[in-house]
């Protein structure tokens, strides 16, 4: 049996070609390219031959391609497949060919390298621990919002792909739906010659991006949503377990209530503190 192994291209920067990624343009049976143009562009400029048959396989004809891909897998070819930038099946081609290959039982890899959203979220400057990548925002305005509203409150870092000529809504939109100073990044063409990477708050960038023309590939990243960490003076707690006590609340259930969501402050602390102001 063969494989399928799902290969990263370059962003644009045509150095960031792996020596594997060379290796098995030249070597595969079978090369499936989201467009056969953009792939034999890719040969040239890596100076290699692709010897092995090449295949049409993007997003209009993945359903009827990849049982085709899996089945020449299945008999014993070595099938690559690439996307136009970056790794396949992130927002491209290839996700119907590897659940295809799995239920077949027909080993897939991967020859991992460039992305564009980890490249993003590293230059962004935003935290990296914890993101998610949504994709593609919405194109019409109000299933925008009601997809940005359902993000709102979350506190991961968020990627986002977006068209140039819609930018500027778009950015507008997050900071009415997630607040003007929320901050953020536009990552545009990465890692070309007039690569450009803008960091600030949402308002900002909004003003920014409908300023002038925007061109190429972008990648939004906006930091996640971070509740207000301000702690309430210890008198304020005080006052709000007394009314609630006052009103027919158990002290003591009262008091943990009230320290668990005020961060920072210990259930004792507060507890000796309602004592306090009762002695004095």
């Amino acid at each position: 049996m063969g494989s399928i192994i799902l290969a990263a291209t370059p962003l644009g920067n045509i150095g960031d070609a792996s020596a594997r990624l060379r290796e098995l343009l030249s070597t595969a049976d079978v090369v499936a390219a989201e467009d056969t143009r953009t792939l034999a562009q890719l040969a040239r400029a890596l100076g290699t031959t692709i010897r092995g048959r090449t295949v049409a396989h993007h997003e209009h004809n993945e359903a009827h391609s990849a049982p085709e891909l899996v089945r020449l897998a299945a008999e014993g070819a070595t099938v690559v497949m690439v996307s136009d930038a970056g790794m396949p099946l992130v927002s491209d081609p290839g996700f119907r060919l590897v659940q295809a290959a799995v239920a077949a039982g027909v080993d897939v890899t991967c020859a991992p390298g460039p992305s564009a959203v980890t490249t993003a979220l590293a230059l962004s400057g935003l935290p990296s621990d914890r993101f998610a990548f949504d994709g593609f925002v919405p194109r019409k305005e109000g299933e925008r919002r009601r997809w940005l509203s359902e993000v709102a409150e979350d506190s991961r870092t968020l990627v986002f792909f977006e068209s140039p000529h819609r930018l500027a809504a778009t950015l507008q939109a997050m900071s009415e739906v997630f607040g003007p100073d929320r901050p953020a990044c536009v990552c545009r063409e990465l890692t070309k010659l007039h690569e450009e990477v803008v960091r600030g708050h949402l308002a900002g960038l909004a003003e920014w991006a409908g300023a002038g023309t925007v061109r190429g590939e972008i990648v939004v990243v906006v930091q996640g949503h971070q509740p207000d960490q301000t702690t309430p003076d210890l008198e304020t707690l005080v006052s709000v377990v007394e009314e609630r006590v006052s009103a027919g609340e158990k002290l003591k259930s009262v008091v943990k209530e009230v320290a668990a969501a005020a961060p920072g402050v210990a259930t004792r602390d507060l507890y000796n503190a309602v004592l306090a102001r009762r002695e004095a």
